[in-house]
């Protein structure tokens, strides 16, 4: 019998013994850690009174609001995002500011399109090419937004953050307007899109999600401590980012990674008033900004990353461990998972080698392998184990509260994905930090590909065509009442408002355009080629009354008054090799192009 040893007399299986115990330990105070802001709520709620019932939305006069929409190759997605959101916001008084960039020359068209389309749509194209950083097309949009203010003698009271990708709820922008008169920062709540049950890395998102914003957020306002910007759904009084502007020449520091964490930073140690809303259903669903996040391991790897770096690392770097003991701990929050996600990853290893191990031991009538004597390693270990379990089920009853049981029970499996991928971006964030530093380069922006429902996902929050032309100014609701007891059975109520001129021919396109989501066009009849006119049957062209307009990076653009069906769009597509994209344009461009045939 022999004993192997390392360093001297130590046998290796004591330093076994060790080095496992100091893992449980390590896992069991981060585990504690964890629980806190539990029980700050829980105990926030114990202490406080039920509060009375607001006051209705509708019911506060509505202020001036600017929604900023930084974009970088988003032109596949802002346009939708444009429409829908036009459409689904219960609110008459924002205006919406689309930044871009001058060497994203299709953004550029899609914004500016939007532009001309709808009067309260701008595009603010940045003075430099990009990409550069998302703080710094905020602060292009910011100085846009200001010349828009002079020219129209006018000024915003709230500036409202949101992405490309971003499904604003319909209540949104009135929840903040009412926050906004007690408070100086609202931050909406966010959440993931809905996705089937086997998209593993979507799904990781939501649960992630799920828990933070019913929990650590609310924890982070009932303690005293920073409110941070999620990035979207973020209202700011203007008094802030004039301040701002004032202080160091730009609202957003161009040189920050997660420009929005540092600005909830920054409110907070100037004494301003923050709150997050809590999460609350409504007839159109929990009033939080929706969208879809990365759905491969190698993008939420990616996006992660860049969130790493800019909140764990730069913000650390930036700003040291200033302020209250309470900021202080949640600097530490936000910062131990570059440690915490390694060794959860590494947890998992060892508890999928040792469940593994326990069956081929089972067989094989040998001793499992990670078989420990020591009972007070055997205690850690089972209190590890506990919290984790405890963990687990916490984060399953705030994912079936959003995305319901079924979902629920899928966290466990997706809590090792999660591990995987929190653990490689925090490694490769802390090795992408550190070799700039070296080498006194600067952080590099890494943009997320964005993806936006197709329309006929969207009907949760679609209002009716009646609403949408009454609410948009296209009409005002005493002579649309009265159409609506002359017209005709059967007859098609634009073409009867526009017959009797209750409705302009370029509004109708436009409230059509909200209605379904198609983009809108104008077409020269007289830059039409003879190819393009004869790449569609004429008697299709007479039957669904289009018009083949243009071949336009790869895509056969048709044109008509009405959008088709999806049966029709399929019957469509079959006679052609190219994808088909319809426009909506005017009754007059219609006719000029129709001429053609």
């Amino acid at each position: 019998m022999f004993s192997l040893h390392l360093f001297g007399s130590v046998p290796v299986h004591t330093l076994w013994i060790y080095a496992f115990s100091a893992l449980a330990v390590t896992l069991l105070l981060s585990g504690l850690d964890d629980l806190i802001p539990l029980v700050i709520v829980l105990n926030h709620r114990l202490r406080t009174k039920r509060p009375q019932v607001a006051a209705k939305l509708i019911d506060i006069p509505e202020s001036k609001i600017a929604i900023f929409v930084p974009c970088w190759k988003e032109s596949d997605v802002i346009g939708n995002m444009v429409r829908h959101n036009l459409t689904a916001i219960r609110y008459k008084n924002f205006d919406i500011f689309l930044g871009a960039y001058p060497n994203d020359e299709a953004t550029v068209a899609v914004a500016e399109q939007l532009s001309q389309t709808f009067p309260n749509v701008h595009a603010a194209v940045c003075p430099h090419p990009g990409p550069t950083s998302k703080a710094d097309c905020l602060n292009s949009i910011y100085r846009t937004m200001q010349a828009f203010e002079r020219e129209q003698d006018l000024r915003f009271t709230t500036v409202v953050l949101h992405d490309a990708e971003d499904m604003i709820h319909p209540d949104s922008l009135s929840l903040i307007n009412r926050e906004r008169n007690s408070c100086d920062m609202v931050q909406v709540p966010v959440l993931p899109l809905p996705t089937p049950f086997m998209e593993l890395t979507h799904g990781v998102y939501c649960d992630e999600f799920a828990e933070f914003q019913n929990i650590d957020m609310h924890a982070r306002q009932f303690s005293g401590s920073f409110v941070p910007s999620n990035g979207v759904g973020t209202g700011f009084a203007r008094e802030i980012l004039d301040r701002l502007a004032r202080e160091r020449g730009q609202v957003f520091d161009a040189e920050s990674l997660t420009e929005d964490y540092e600005i909830g930073v920054y409110i907070h140690d100037k004494g301003y008033r923050q709150l997050f809303a809590p999460i609350r259903n409504s007839e159109n669903g929990f009033v939080a900004t929706r969208e879809y996040f990365p759905s491969t391991t190698k993008t939420a790897i990616r996006q992660r990353t860049r969130w790493v770096t800019g909140i764990a690392l730069q913000c650390w770097q930036r700003r040291g461990w200033k302020g209250s003991l309470r900021t202080r701990y949640w600097f530490w929050r936000d910062r131990k998972g570059l440690v915490a996600s390694p060794l959860s990853l590494l947890t998992n290893f060892l508890f999928l080698a040792g469940l593994l191990d326990l069956l081929f031991s089972a067989v094989q009538h040998r001793p499992w392998m990670f078989a420990v004597n020591n009972p007070t390693v055997v205690v850690l270990c089972t209190l590890t184990t506990a919290l984790q379990c405890l963990r687990l089920g916490l984060r399953m009853l705030c994912v079936g509260r959003i995305f319901g049981p079924v979902f629920a029970m899928g966290v466990p499996m997706r809590s090792f994905l999660a591990n995987l991928i929190n653990c490689f971006a925090s490694v490769r964030a802390t090795w992408r930090f550190f070799w700039a530093k070296r080498d006194r380069r600067k952080l590099v922006w890494q943009k997320t590909e964005h993806a936006y429902p197709a329309h006929s996902a969207l009907a949760e929050h679609r209002r009716d065509f009646d609403e949408i032309l009454v609410d948009c100014g296209f009409i005002s609701p005493e002579d649309l009442a009265m159409a609506k007891q002359k017209i005709p059975a059967n007859a098609n109520l634009g073409d009867y408002l526009l017959a009797r001129q209750l409705i302009s021919d370029e509004d109708l396109c436009r409230a059509l355009s909200l209605f379904s989501g198609a983009p809108i066009g104008r077409f020269d009849a007289c830059a039409v080629k003879k190819g393009v006119r004869r790449s569609l049957p004429a008697h299709l062209t007479r039957q669904f009354d289009i018009v083949p307009v243009d071949l336009r990076d790869g895509r056969l653009l048709v044109a008509g008054r009405q959008v088709p069906s999806a049966e029709q769009l399929q019957t469509i597509r079959s006679f052609t090799s190219l994808p088909v994209e319809f426009h909506l344009t005017t009754q007059s461009n219609f006719v000029e192009l129709q001429k053609l045939l």
